[in-house]
């Protein structure tokens, strides 16, 4: 029995312009960005002033709404410039700010008192005595530590004022440490991971080396590649709807605002269905069709876990035993226009005359087209799209939205260890 019915927000990563389009675009209700500065995130692009103010607009003209990281540990020498950066913020019109650190959530109740307080998972937030604490101090959002399983999750929900929001990770990477706070970069290679520079040295292959053997690298584990021992899996929990919402999470965040613009519109979209799914027919046995399961290894991924939700993760849970991404899909172009039965693309990736693509586009089940008379931006005819980023043509019955999204399967699947 389903108690808790409210639908729950979808809330997707934005790196850069072009993946806040692709979250807007394939149905996230919010997104969360960061801007040049106090953001845990320093390898995507972000977003300048001049930007917030136009990504900003760009959601809000789509009732999407945008939250604004600002969770890293500032230095007393960095606070001068905090208040600048709230009060842009808060120009731009950003709904929310995450924050992790209680000097920051007082230089924004103070600077921009208009704007919503969400806790970063960075704080740790595990019980419900320092969730309303957080809410006593002006915060409308715990974003829980990814630690807590449903149990204790809904025990903190029933602990908590209604109106105080669950933000929980649903989908994506998971990280060694405790919620996100690391110093193995730091160690490593000098790259501070509480400050937004994480190097993602635990996803480094390792090896034990004897002191009076030196050059002698010998594997820790049973992988003749090396072992993994900081690995973690992604986590993945689009077959478990009816369970998160019961628990009385109120936002499911995805992971990723390193990730590609291709990923953000694949998990987006398949998210967003399911819960829609869900929402058209509620049960607590529900079950999200099994193409949206399907997409979810249709991006670059690692292995999937259901992470800490059901329990401290054991063997076969969060820790991986093998490193890299498994990529078995690749984009093959993107559609500019489509029209009198010729689709007008963009290439990604190379493809060949009469190849079968299949197309991905928001709510729908992925259907396939055949490349066939492929044609490039002047009209000659030609084999195969060798060209990065090339204008191409091609005939095809079927309409094809603009900016739908072309791929291919691989012929030999790819693990790729980064």
């Amino acid at each position: 029995m389903i108690n808790n019915i409210k639908k729950p927000e979808l809330l997707a990563p934005a790196g850069d312009m072009e993946r806040l389009i692709a979250a807007v675009r394939f149905g996230a209700d919010a997104v969360y960005l960061g801007g040049t500065v106090f953001g845990m995130r320093a390898g995507p692009a972000n977003f300048t002033d001049e930007q917030l103010h136009e990504a900003v607009a760009y959601a809000h003209r789509h009732g999407v709404k945008v939250y604004l990281t600002c969770n890293v540990l500032p230095r007393s020498n960095e606070l001068e410039h905090l208040p600048t950066f709230l009060i842009n913020a808060k120009k731009a019109g950003v709904d929310a700010f995450i924050i992790s650190d209680l000097g920051v959530l007082e230089y924004a109740k103070k600077y921009a008192p208009e704007v919503e307080i969400h806790i970063s998972t960075q704080t740790g937030i595990v019980n419900y005595a320092a969730a309303n604490a957080f809410y006593n101090l002006g915060a409308k959002r715990a974003v829980t530590a990814r630690e807590l399983s449903m149990e204790e999750i809904r025990i903190l929900r029933k602990n908590i004022p209604d109106d105080m929001d669950i933000e929980c990770f649903v989908h994506g990477a998971m990280c060694v440490s405790f919620s996100g706070r690391c110093l193995i970069s730091n160690y490593l290679v000098n790259r501070d991971a509480n400050r937004g520079e994480c190097a993602q040295p635990c996803r480094w292959n390792y090896r034990l080396v004897e002191e009076k053997r030196p050059g002698q690298y010998f594997p820790v584990g049973e992988d003749e590649g090396g072992t993994y021992i900081l690995n973690s899996k992604d986590m993945c929990m689009i077959e478990h709807i009816p369970e998160m919402i019961d628990a009385g999470i109120t936002s499911f965040k995805i992971e990723g605002r390193a990730k590609s613009a291709y990923y953000v519109a694949v998990v987006t979209n398949a998210y967003r269905i399911a819960i829609d799914e869900y929402f058209a027919n509620p049960s607590a046995d529900f079950r999200p069709s099994q193409w949206l399961v399907d997409e979810m290894k249709k991006i670059s991924y690692r292995d999937y876990c259901t992470g800490f939700f059901y329990g401290d993760p054991a063997s076969d849970a969060q820790i991986s035993y093998k490193g890299g991404y498994n990529r078995e899909w690749d984009v093959m172009a993107i559609v500019d226009k489509w029209e009198n039965g010729i689709a007008y693309c963009t290439q990604r990736n190379r493809f060949f005359e009469g190849d079968e693509l299949e197309v991905m586009t928001r709510g729908i089940k992925p259907f396939t087209v055949k490349a066939n008379a492929l044609r490039d931006s002047e009209g000659a005819v030609i084999q195969s799209t060798s060209h990065p980023m090339m204008k191409f043509s091609f005939e095809c019955g079927t309409i094809l939205e603009k900016n739908a999204i072309l791929r291919k399967e691989r012929s030999e699947p790819e693990r790729v260890i980064i």
